[in-house]
């Protein structure tokens, strides 16, 4: 419900309904029914008068026709019994004895005002109003506002989905971004306005991806083209002294280093395998192996079985980059799997220093290396990170970096799992 068209058609619908329930009320108010006391008061004194005219013989004959007449007999009808008893009060009010009985006429377009005369007659005149309305005009009013509710709401659900079917595509499109970032076509298909939309999004798409590959291959090239110089300040370098040849060796390899980072930042971006379907815990159990046959301390305390689906060459590398930095940086690397809840994790512990709570939001950036990490003699460029978490979240996973309880740092790889027959 939090969507912009469903703010839209709440906003339209509630100011719609507002708008009718102001006009009813109104309705209601100026259009309200006369006072029954002073319609009974109307009726009872027409009534006396046509009686007394009766009564002294003075009733022309051009008035017996069939709404005033006199009958021999009660005229047929049902009692309405509202309207009987106040004007038989309205009649007493004025001192008349007389009794009436209010009757809807049967064959008559209006009810008709029946009372017996002294002679045994009965004397009946129309009720000069409509007949009273149904009995339950409350129900039908609510019926009536119900019905304008439905139909409005109807008309603007329909509206404003038409209205708004481009901001919906778009974030539809969105919600469906990868972790790559990129965009799967849309169809250009549908009314206009869709049609328009899809059709700039699939450019925005298409324009994103190129100026990206631009860019990667810039870097790339870069990365490439430093190698050259390099090569030849090495060659000078052996005609410099000891001291100072060691200093620009240093340096060169630091370069060395920087220009491989890059390069592998723009490989994992431009060449991603095909995912597959492997098992998590074995996978790390070759990593693991690999780098105890190089001499790193780094032990697997415990694994738990978990398929996941992954670029296997990818998540290797990925795995293989933070074990390194906890075996180097952090002394000694403990490893575990885990899987519940559908998710599986990597769990690498070290027994370093950890890392400064303030600077704990930078560790993932290009480059970035902690002062106390660059002092030590340890070779890197500041990009294992960055490229690990990288290749992490293009398998949809996550990798969280927190220091350990008792001093370390643990370092989380966390992805869902599938089940396999």
């Amino acid at each position: 419900m939090n969507t912009l068209r469903a703010k839209i058609t709440a906003l339209l619908v509630a100011s719609v309904l507002l708008v009718v329930l102001a006009a009813t009320g109104l309705s209601v108010l100026l259009l309200a029914p006369p006072r029954m006391d002073q319609v009974d008061d109307a009726i009872a004194a027409q009534w006396g008068l046509v009686a007394e005219m009766v009564a002294r013989g003075a009733l022309p004959d051009t008035l017996q026709n069939e709404f005033v007449g006199i009958h021999d007999s009660e005229p047929a009808g049902d009692i309405i019994e509202n309207a009987t008893h106040g004007i038989n009060a309205a009649l007493a009010h004025n001192g008349r004895s007389e009794r009436i009985v209010v009757k809807d006429g049967a064959g008559l377009p209006w009810p008709v005002v029946a009372g017996r005369l002294a002679d045994g007659r009965w004397l009946a005149i129309p009720l000069g109003m409509p007949p009273p309305g149904p009995k339950n005009g409350g129900w039908a009013l609510a019926g009536w506002a119900l019905f304008i509710a439905i139909g409005t709401t109807l008309v603007i659900v329909v509206a404003v989905r038409r209205l708004t079917e481009p901001l919906a595509l778009l974030e539809r499109t969105v919600a469906t971004l990868g972790p790559d970032g990129e965009l799967e076509p849309l169809p250009e298909a549908g009314p206009t306005e869709v049609r328009a939309a899809a059709r700039a999004i699939n450019l925005l798409s298409t324009r994103l991806k190129r100026a990206m590959e631009s860019r990667i291959r810039m870097v790339a090239a870069a990365g490439h083209d430093l190698r050259t110089p390099m090569t030849r300040m090495r060659l000078r370098a052996e005609f410099l002294d000891e001291e100072e040849r060691a200093n620009w060796i240093a340096d060169l390899d630091e370069l060395d280093r920087i220009a491989d980072s890059a390069i592998r930042v723009v490989r994992e971006e431009v060449e991603r395998s095909s995912r597959t379907c492997l098992r998590l815990d074995e996978l790390v159990s070759e990593v693991v192996a690999e780098l105890v046959a190089i001499g790193l301390a780094i032990s697997l305390a415990s694994t738990a079985p978990a398929s996941v689906v992954a670029r296997p060459l990818a998540l290797r590398r990925a795995i293989r980059n933070l074990a390194i930095n906890a075996a180097t940086h952090g002394h000694k690397a403990i490893i575990r799997v885990e899987a519940e809840h559908g998710r599986a994790a990597v769990v690498i512990e070290d027994e370093g220093p950890g890392i400064p709570e303030e600077l704990m939001l930078r560790v993932f950036e290009p480059f970035f290396r902690i002062d106390t990490v660059k002092d030590a003699p340890v070779p890197g460029a500041g990009l294992g990170l960055a490229i690990a978490r990288e290749i992490i979240t293009g398998n949809d996973g996550t990798l969280e970096l927190r220091n350990g309880p008792r001093g370390g740092l643990v370092q989380r790889i966390g992805l869902p799992t599938v089940i396999t027959s």
